[in-house]
């Protein structure tokens, strides 16, 4: 068995599949009217049509789950959220415990959106900062085979 990609239901399939390419960068790699397959293992299915296979209710906002990326360049991405004031934030941008910083947002349809520093920048940036590779471990609370993998990815 293989996992294919995660679904989500929109109410909207044209004003999603957009708010993913402006937002996230995704692309639409199949487009069946109903149901889209964007990059990145993400998919969108039509409120109407998940309703006829399925037979189930949609609850949106029920915020049972997230979808979570991680971004290389934080920075500018986080500014470039900002700048849209279509988004709904729920979360500016907050360093974790670990150092990591992330930022929450919301799709149209309420889906909560999770975009992390990669972590391998977050090593960077300690690195950067004149920390050992066990200081990183340390202040990261991850092991030092984890910060060395970073590091050399």
């Amino acid at each position: 068995m293989k996992f294919k990609n995660t679904m989500l239901v929109v109410k909207d399939l044209k004003q999603s599949e957009a708010f993913y390419k402006e937002v996230l960068g995704l692309r639409t790699l199949v487009d069946l009217e109903i149901h889209a397959v964007l990059s990145g293992g993400l998919a969108l299915q039509t409120e109407e049509s998940w309703k006829q296979f399925t037979g189930a209710e949609v609850v949106y906002e029920a915020n049972a789950m997230e979808l979570y990326f991680e971004e290389d360049q934080f920075e500018a991405f986080a500014a470039k959220l900002e700048a849209l004031t279509s988004v709904r934030i729920i979360t500016r941008v907050e360093p974790q415990s670990w150092g990591q910083r992330i930022v929450r947002f919301c799709d149209p349809d309420g889906h909560i959106i999770e975009v992390g520093e990669a972590m391998q920048a977050v090593c960077r940036r300690f690195a950067n900062q004149g920390m050992t590779i066990e200081a990183i471990a340390e202040r990261m609370n991850v092991p030092v085979k984890a910060v060395k993998a970073y590091l050399r990815g």
